[in-house]
């Protein structure tokens, strides 16, 4: 209810201001016409039904928002049936002026023109043959002609400047929608990455830390010796992620703020993640045909991303014990496969291979079809679950020498038995 309070206000004030109108026109046509009559002893003496002609115009302007064209037709008899009984003279046009210019200028011109050639005629000839005086001289049919087109040229202009008003209102509106709805897009991007962003650091350093105290919880009583290189490796990735963290919310900060400090991920980094990765038991051979150090920052980072979310759902959800990561340059694009020989089991999802389609794979088609590329994921027929990613480059890599983090496989087989 209460948000039609600003409607229900201006119907109020469409109201008021009609009455006003209506007011001021009848008391200018009424009482001045009255007042104009006393010096005028040939006309019909203004009786009853005068008054009411006079009068019957400026009420019928209360209605004027409503029914205008209903309103002009109302006031335009009643001043032609005032003039044709020859009451006195006087500003009797003053409700029809304003009856003119609000069916005009509220768009129903068709009307307003008509009623304007037959007031040309009737008020002028027509009265004239009913009360039998002459016809009106040149100069009076000119003057009335050229007044009647000073009206409608003044009406015209009052309904233009309203019409570019109200599509300058409209473009403003429509220009606040888009930079609103642009905004509201920009934001849900942001939180889109940022939540990308966070996922690809948390989950994966996460992952590795859920893994090596797992180890150490199994190996404290029996080998408590490699607790040790466990509770390394915990603190190392631990303090990393922390980084990487605070590298994610500082490029939250607002312009002008101090810029983050720590480096952009990239894949001439991808050797850390490899080593992360066999610190959990894997066994990660590597081969690094592209030149990353010239790769596109944009395809850069969302290619060490993609590295990394591919690791962590190995060393989280694969039961596998060899990894293989492929980075090559193909047609004006890098190309990143990420195989593993796991069977897919998980302790809180048995048979969770198949299934592996949750937010972290999502965000990785997300990063690629951002940068016009494609990544699929799925099973592989010789088992096991493929990563493949290809994403375009502004430049076509060159190739480089191979490198990585293990052994170098000969050219058309994946390293240690993985076969495509």
């Amino acid at each position: 209810m209460a948000r039609n309070w600003p409607t229900l206000g201006r119907a109020a004030d469409g109201w008021r201001g009609d009455l006003v109108i209506a007011a001021v026109a009848a008391l200018v046509q009424v009482g001045g016409t009255a007042l104009a009559a006393r010096h005028q002893p040939d006309a019909r003496t203004l009786d009853l039904s005068g008054y009411l002609l006079l009068a019957a115009g400026p009420v019928a302007l209360i209605a004027r928002r409503w029914q205008p064209v209903a309103v002009l037709a109302t006031v335009f008899a009643a001043t032609l049936g005032y003039t044709m009984l020859d009451y006195p003279g006087g500003p009797i046009w003053m409700a029809l002026i304003i009856a003119f210019g609000g069916a005009l200028i509220g768009g129903h011109r068709i009307a307003a023109y008509a009623s304007l050639l037959a007031g040309y005629v009737g008020f002028l000839w027509l009265a004239k043959l009913t009360t039998g005086k002459p016809g009106p001289s040149v100069g009076v049919a000119v003057g009335l002609a050229a007044w009647l087109l000073f009206l409608l040229a003044g009406s015209e202009l009052i309904r233009n400047r309203r019409a570019y008003a109200r599509a300058s209102r409209q473009r403003a509106i429509e220009e606040r929608r888009s930079a609103y709805e642009a905004d509201r897009r920009r934001a849900s991007e942001e939180r889109l990455g940022i939540a990308r962003e966070l996922h690809d650091v948390v989950a994966h350093s996460l992952s590795l830390i859920n893994v090596q105290a797992a180890v150490a919880l199994e190996l404290m009583d029996g080998r408590p010796e490699q607790v040790r290189t466990a509770l390394t490796a915990i603190k190392q990735v631990s303090r990393e992620a922390l980084a990487d963290v605070q590298s994610v919310l500082d490029a939250l900060r607002r312009p002008g703020e101090e810029a983050p400090l720590a480096p952009a991920p990239s894949l001439r980094a991808v050797a850390d993640l490899i080593e992360r990765a066999e610190a959990t038991g894997l066994t990660v051979d590597a081969r690094v045909t592209a030149t990353v150090a010239a790769l596109p920052s944009g395809v850069d980072a969302a290619g060490y991303r993609i590295v990394q979310e591919a690791l962590t759902n190995v060393v989280r959800h694969a039961n596998a014990s060899i990894v293989a990561v492929w980075i090559s340059a193909d047609d004006g694009a890098l190309v990143i496969e990420v195989d593993d020989d796991g069977t897919g089991w998980t302790r809180n999802r048995p048979g969770g291979g198949a299934g592996r389609s949750g937010s972290g794979i999502h965000g990785m088609r997300e990063r690629a079809a951002a940068l016009g590329g494609d990544l699929t994921a799925g099973r592989r027929a010789g088992g096991g679950w493929q990563v493949r990613a290809r994403l375009p480059l502004g430049t076509r890599p060159e190739a480089d020498t191979p490198s990585g983090g293990g052994e170098q496989p000969g050219d058309g087989a994946r390293p240690d038995g993985i076969t495509p």
